[in-house]
């Protein structure tokens, strides 16, 4: 690959009730937004770092994780590195599954703005892969990813 390394900025936990774990979270010290109308099916929770703990409903899990809809125990939590590019996700997608790991969402244009991609790890850990964000690319209602 010829772009820099990915970064790891972002931990997105899938979860049965986004209204409990925020409370957990705010107990544990983290800064949580108030919920606002209809904010319950995605919550970001930014760290002083940089780095982003994120809450999302099997609603939510639906529209952007193919392998999640396919079997929704096979995972609850998306350890997401970060690329300088569209093409660096497209690039590390191929890469990967070319190597024999699973592609449990195969690239695609996320309704948030970035290119999105999900593989397993040797373990099974699902590994997001995503571009910036391109608010020029923002779509609204989402729609629901392509099948892996």
């Amino acid at each position: 690959m010829s772009h820099k390394p990915p970064e790891l900025r972002m931990i997105n936990l899938i979860v049965k009730d986004t209204a409990a774990s925020i409370e957990f979270y705010r107990r544990l010290g983290v800064e949580a937004p108030p919920p606002t109308e209809g904010s319950q099916m995605h919550v970001e929770m930014p760290m002083p770092s940089g780095f982003s703990l994120e809450l999302d409903t099997a609603e939510s899990a639906q529209i952007w994780h193919a392998g999640w809809r396919k079997d929704p125990s096979s995972t609850s939590v998306v350890v997401a590195f970060f690329f300088d590019s569209r093409e660096g996700v497209d690039e590390c997608y191929a890469e990967l599954t070319g190597a024999g790991y699973v592609g449990r969402q195969p690239p695609f244009d996320a309704f948030w703005g970035a290119r999105w991609a999900i593989v397993a790890d040797p373990d099974g850990h699902d590994v997001g892969l995503m571009s910036p964000m391109d608010d020029a690319r923002r779509v609204w209602p989402p729609t629901q990813s392509p099948d892996a």
